[in-house]
This record gives C-alpha cells, structure tokens and sequence, in this order.
C-alpha cells in the first residue's frame, strides 16, 4: 500500500468512527446534521471537489457527480446516516480498487526494473561509469555480480551465471561464457565478465521492452471501447431517469413527494457503473501482467482481445520451429576442389546475416580476406551475390540459380541446399540442416487441444526440407519456396476464409506477414528488429511453448471480463428495479452496487493467476 492508499485508509478509518459516534450521541436538529455533515467532508470531501471541478470543464456525468448527487439529495431529506454510508463503501471501494490495480500494475511496472542505472566502461585499463546512453558499440563494458546487464553484447572475457526472469520469465539461471551473448536487463550473478557492447542503448532489447510496455496501454480492446461508449450514454440516461423517477409518479398518482425522491436517489447509488467501468479494464491489465511475468509480452488488450479467438497458426520455419543453429552436413561440388566451393560461398556469405552464413563459415574454417570482396547483393527469399576478384558467383535456393539461368543439380540428402554458380555456369552446392526445436511437436498437439483447427508452415525453404520439419512438429499444411510478399499471399488465403489467424515468426523477412496477420507472434529472443516492432505478442525467449499459454491466459481473460459484465449489469439491474419498486432502501443500494464492484475486481486480478 502506498502514501496515498494509506492516507484514504486512515480517512476512512476516521469517518467510520465519527460515523459511529454519530450514531451514539443523541442529538436532533442543527447538531445532528453537524455531526453526520463531519465524517461525510472527511470522506466524501474530494469527491464532491472533483465532480466540481468536472462541471466546470463541462465533463459532468461521471460516478462522482452521481455520487454527489445522490448523498446531497439524501442530505437534503434528512437521510443522514444513507448519505454517510454511501461516501464511505463508495471510498472503501475506491481503495479496494487502487490497491488490486496496484497488484496488476507491478507485474507490468516490474519490467522497469530492468532499466539500467549505469554502465561501467573499461579503456585503457581504466574503469569509467557512465550513462548507458553514451556507450558505443565495439565499447567494453565490466558487469559485476549483482549488477543488471546494460547494453547487448558479447562476453569476451569471464564465466558467470545470469538471472533471464524479468525478460524471459525463466527461473532458473544461464551459464555464460566467453562468445556467449548476453541482453540488457539479465542480471549477472556470480562472475566479473567482459562485454563487448552489440548496439546502442536505444536498439538494445531493455529500451525495445519499455517501449512495448509504453505503447500497450494505450490499445484497446473492443470491451474497452464499448464500456468507454457506454459509460458517455448511460450517465446521462440516469441522471434523466431519476428525474422521471421523482418527478412523474408524484404527479400520475399523486403519491408523496418525498417517497419517489427516496427511490430516486436510490436510483442514483446504484446506477454508478463502478464495477463495469473499473473490472473490464483491470481485467486486461490483470492478464497482461500476468503474461509479463511468463517473459510474454503482449502489446495491448485488442491483441489479447483477438487472440482469444484464434483458430488457426501459421509459422515460419528457420528459428520459429527449428533452432535456428544450422551444421554443414555435406559439400558436393561440381567442377572445383570442395575446399574452393566451401572459400567463395563463406567470402560471399561474409556479410550475410541469413543463418545459413555462419555454418558455412565455420565450415570454412580460415580467416576470410574481406578486401577481396568488391559488392554484394541480396535476392529476397532466394540468396546472394557477391562479386569476388571482379568474378560475380550466386550463392541461394534454386530460384537463384534459375535466375542466373546456371543448370544446377538436385541433392539426395535432406536439408536446405544452398546452390553455388559463377554467372551461369554452376559449381555445385552445401548441404545444412537445422534441427527441430524441441518443444515444437508438443507446442503443436497442445494447441489443437485447444481447438486450434488448422496449423501452417510458410517458408521460403525448400518443399522437401519443409516437409521433413512439418512431419516432426505435426503441422499438417506447408506452403514452401516462398518470397516475404508470398507468404502474404499464402496468409491471406487464409485470412479470406474467416479464419481468424496468429502468425509466429522472427526474421526480418517475416515482419510484412507478422503485420498482416491478426494476431502477430515473434520469438524475441531471436527475432530481428524488424519482426518485433512489427508483431502484436512477444514471446521473450523462443520457447514454443509459451504458445499454449499464451492462448490460455487471453482465453481465461476474456471469460473473465464476460463475468464482470453480465455480473455488474445483472446485479445493477435486480437491484435498480426493487429500488423503483420501493423494496430497496438506500443501504441496500450502497451495499449492492460497492459488493458488485468489490466482487469484479476480485474476479478481474484472478487474470493475473497463469
């Protein structure tokens, strides 16, 4: 509990009090109204302020002009105690709210923490602190057990263990070592280690989650946006009607004043549309911050909204379903030594940031003369050229080679072929297989568990690679071979039925599709810039099986947020009709309308139990 929840705490605790020994004192009159008048300024003394202060900027029906209203007019006819009472449970209620928010918001609010405080640079044998903001890339950074991590990078020095909670939601620590990399916001915790920093402060994974968490709050879901609609309409509607209430059924029936102006004001306590107005909203604040804590980070309540109703997923293939690690399994070349063949496609893929570079040039094995290299060129979704020692070669998918209209050879070993030419004359080619991610063929089976109808694969590699990994993962439709606007194409097929679809991917040439879907999923550890901007739902490291509960929680969610609104509007309206009716007197109003809301935000906060 914080500063002011405690400060509205001991209000409430003296105006309970004043309120009893209002109660003791036997006194009429002037003295009487003096001593309940006491407790309710103490108590409701902001309330009525800020329903002034919204008069006058023209904002006038919202629940503390109704509350105002309510407990004056019961000043007014001498219904003291009802007038207290409703200031006070309204207040209590208040409090109650404030503190679940509260509960909701640090699961959120303890992504910041992550945030680093500074970052010791080490030049020259010098150790200097600094802004994390000023660091360069290429700058050593030293980390020291117990501090947080500031800038991605790679440790070039020292073995340690880090804690991954705050982005990953894994509890146990990692072991790292020099050539590992480590992320912005891991927290070392046994070792002194040496970082060579990747990207600047601005790019590193730390600034891109606030970012995402900044933004979140903002998206709405389509409940959200109808409660915000509703509220605007039903305020007015019953402030209008309790005018009716007190006004006509005097006149029709020439039934006493005061009795219709007691209902009326009963009208008024109960209407206020606390618990739909406070537990639809908490309600997703609760589910994301519950889905925060498992390392997913959901980019707004719409997201979570939609992707409740998926029915189908569709992924990329390289990193998504498969670790995304290639080895080279075999080199088969056509006219030249296997060593050259290995030679030009590592100084071509040199540059490259495709995963398929980095085990060619592991293969390869030798330091790489980079001078030799005059340009190089990217074919989306097929491959490479690169022209070396003024010689132009082709380094890609068939595609490629069709392209450089160079009259290659299929492979007997199964994996991605990547096929080799100068010009048009071919060269041969490199086998490399990547391995099924472990978790994929359970991931799968969870989700049509769940009634996930339909599973896709979209992928630019070869069918018969495709095919192997979909066979493992049990994914039943494969759509291979294809260019980043294809795999649009293919979605939107998709898309046309009705079917409403999550994508899951993390390359760059995944970020058109991950845009396009209805609910787009990257796999943050792993993915590009590119594919989490572009995506709806992060998943903090590339555990498939974060996807099952990923589902679960915006299902649960929303059946939450089902509950609040059929219990807030059921109770309101049984309650509001027997207050018409004359059965309902004020305190039945006031206890019925704060243990409807007291109720839904219990119900909303279970949201954040995953």
């Amino acid at each position: 509990m914080d500063k002011e929840q405690r400060s509205v705490l001991y209000r409430i605790i003296i105006s309970a009090l004043l309120f009893i020994a209002a109660f003791l004192i036997p006194v009429s009159g002037i003295l009487e109204f003096a001593l309940f008048a006491l407790p309710y300024l103490l108590i409701g003394g902001d309330v009525l302020w800020g329903a002034a202060k919204n008069v006058l900027k023209g904002e006038i029906f919202d629940e503390k002009f109704l509350m105002s209203i309510a407990t004056l007019g019961a000043f007014a006819i001498k219904e003291y105690p009802e007038a207290v009472a409703v200031m006070l449970f309204y207040q209590l209620g208040e409090l109650f709210q404030d503190i679940a928010v509260g509960k909701s918001r640090k699961s959120i609010s303890s992504l910041l923490n992550i945030r680093p405080d500074y970052a010791v640079v080490y030049e020259g044998g010098i150790e200097k602190r600094v802004s994390p903001k000023e660091v360069k890339t290429g700058d050593i950074i030293i980390v020291s057990p117990g501090e947080k991590v500031p800038l991605d990078g790679e440790i070039i020095e020292g073995f340690t263990s880090v804690n991954t909670s705050a982005l990953t939601g894994e509890s146990l620590p990692a072991d790292k070592m020099p050539g590992d990399k480590v992320k912005s916001g891991f927290v070392n915790l046994t070792g002194l280690i040496k970082v060579r920093v990747e990207a600047l402060y601005e790019e590193s994974t730390v600034s891109k989650i606030l970012n995402l968490v900044e933004k979140a709050s903002g998206r709405k879901a389509k409940a959200e946006n109808f409660i915000t609609k509703f509220s605007r309409y039903y305020t007015p509607c019953v402030l209008y009607a309790a005018i009716l209430i007190a006004v006509l059924p005097p006149l029709w029936f020439n039934d006493p004043f005061m009795v219709w102006i007691n209902r009326a004001l009963v009208f008024l306590v109960v209407s206020c549309p606390c618990a739909l107005v406070v537990s639809v909203p908490l309600s997703f604040f609760a589910g994301i911050g519950g889905a925060s804590r498992k390392g997913i980070l959901i980019k707004g309540s719409n997201h979570l909204e939609t992707l409740s109703k998926v029915k189908a997923f569709a992924f990329d293939k390289t990193g998504t379903l498969t670790k995304g690690s290639f080895i080279v399994n075999a080199v088969h070349p056509s006219e030249i030594p296997e060593s050259e063949l290995l030679e030009i496609a590592a100084a071509a893929e040199s540059y490259s940031s495709h995963p398929a570079a980095e085990p060619i040039i592991k293969a390869y094995g030798n330091v790489i003369d980079k001078t030799r290299i005059e340009k190089t060129t990217v074919f989306a979704g097929m491959g490479l050229s690169a022209v070396i020692d003024g010689r132009t070669y082709y380094v890609g998918n068939t595609r490629l080679m069709d392209l450089a209209k160079a009259k290659w050879r299929p492979c007997h070993i199964s994996g991605t072929i990547i096929h080799i030419s100068e010009d048009d004359e071919y060269l041969g080619h490199i086998v490399i297989n990547d391995q099924i991610k472990p978790d994929a063929s359970d991931t799968i089976a969870k989700l049509k568990e769940k009634g996930i109808n339909s599973t896709l694969m979209l992928t630019g590699d070869a069918w018969h690679t495709a095919k192997e990994i979909a066979d493992k993962a049990g994914i039943e439709n494969i759509r291979a071979e294809l260019l980043p606007d294809q795999k649009v194409e293919a979605l939107e097929e998709l898309l046309s039925e009705g079917i409403t679809t999550a994508y899951v991917g993390d390359g760059i040439n995944d970020a058109p599709v991950l845009a396009r879907a209805d609910v787009g999923i990257s796999m943050g550890a792993i993915a590009s810039d590119a594919a989490i901007e572009s995506a709806d739902v992060v998943i903090m490291d590339d555990s498939l099986s974060k996807l099952p509960l990923t589902v679960n929680i915006s299902r649960k969610t929303m059946k939450i947020v089902r509950q609040n609104i059929i219990l807030s509007l059921g109770a309101k309206g049984i309650i509001l009709l027997l207050g018409i009716l004359g059965i309902a007197n004020m305190w039945i109003a006031v206890i019925g309308d704060v243990g409807v809301m007291i109720i839904a935000t219990l119900n909303a906060i279970r949201a954040l139990k995953t």
